[in-house]
């Protein structure tokens, strides 16, 4: 712990060598095989990807990071799966500890979105045992030597205003601080049916995904009893991305657990998609 006038908080990594490989080589070889050798072709605004055991979903998250370039910055929103008392829990100061190094909090761009969304709350706590976004972490950490991140927990009690005030501070702070910052919403989608039930059910989430329709993927998560445990964080970002403008979505790949485990009676869906503006860039 750094000790300098106060304590500053130090996330230790909670799920490593359950969720993934607590061996740094061992953890870099399997995000190698999760990538291969694809390259990235455009940049994107926001994207969304799964957060289950690696063995289950990495290989949908890793082909999405790897489809795009990039930056240094990043801000994650996650949902909470434990009870937490802030509607949004942030980290304005701090570190993030993985087997693949230490990442610091950007305290500058936490703070600058913090002002803009009264329901958030610097609460190192909601974040100690979370595992929805840590397991982002080593990906981002494969891909680029030195990163900085935000890192954002969405309550179950966040409401679609709640999710919209909070996608637009991301957005406005984004813009204000002027530096290139991917927006990451960590989410798996339905759970523990049959893998047909799953893509059907799936299929309708990711359509309004599709349809940059943030209140509309909320909607239809609840009236149709989609599973999608971070549908919440998802919408935020769709908002974030739509403020900063973004104008198209592309699913980059869906899988599910049955794929792994061999049984197709009941999987764990898994979306990995990329939100991207008109000056995307593609590269060819």
């Amino acid at each position: 712990m750094i000790d300098q006038g106060h304590r500053v908080p130090v996330r230790a990594a909670a799920v490593a060598g359950s969720f993934y490989p607590g061996r740094p080589g061992e953890l870099r070889r399997m995000i190698d095989r999760f990538v291969g050798s694809s390259k990235p072709d455009a940049r994107a605004l926001a994207v969304i990807v799964p957060h289950a055991g690696y063995v289950y979903s990495g290989s949908v998250a890793g082909a999405v990071f790897a489809s795009v370039i990039l930056p240094e910055t990043f801000v994650i929103l996650a949902p909470a799966h434990r009870m937490q008392r802030p509607v949004f829990a942030v980290m304005t100061e701090g570190f993030w500890e993985t087997p693949l190094g230490t990442v610091p909090v950007d305290g500058r761009l936490a703070a600058s979105i913090q002002r803009r969304c009264p329901a958030m709350t610097h609460d190192p706590e909601a974040h100690a045992q979370e595992h929805s976004l840590e397991v982002q972490i080593p990906f981002l950490q494969y891909f680029r030597k030195e990163i900085s991140i935000v890192p954002i927990i969405v309550s179950s009690r966040a409401s679609l205003e709640d999710l919209g005030s909070m996608g637009e501070a991301v957005a406005a702070a984004i813009r204000d601080d002027g530096r290139d910052v991917l927006v990451v919403a960590s989410t798996d989608m339905s759970h523990y049916i049959s893998a047909s039930k799953a893509k059907l059910l799936d299929g309708r989430a990711i359509e309004r995904i599709l349809a940059l329709d943030a209140s509309g993927l909320v909607k239809t998560v609840f009236e149709h009893d989609i599973s999608m445990c971070g549908v919440l964080p998802a919408a935020a970002a769709v908002k974030a991305a739509v403020s900063l403008g973004a104008t198209r979505a592309e699913l980059v790949r869906y899988a599910n657990s049955g794929e792994v485990t061999g049984d197709d009676r009941e999987v764990v869906g898994y979306a990995g998609l990329r939100l991207l503006g008109g000056d995307a860039r593609t590269v060819r």
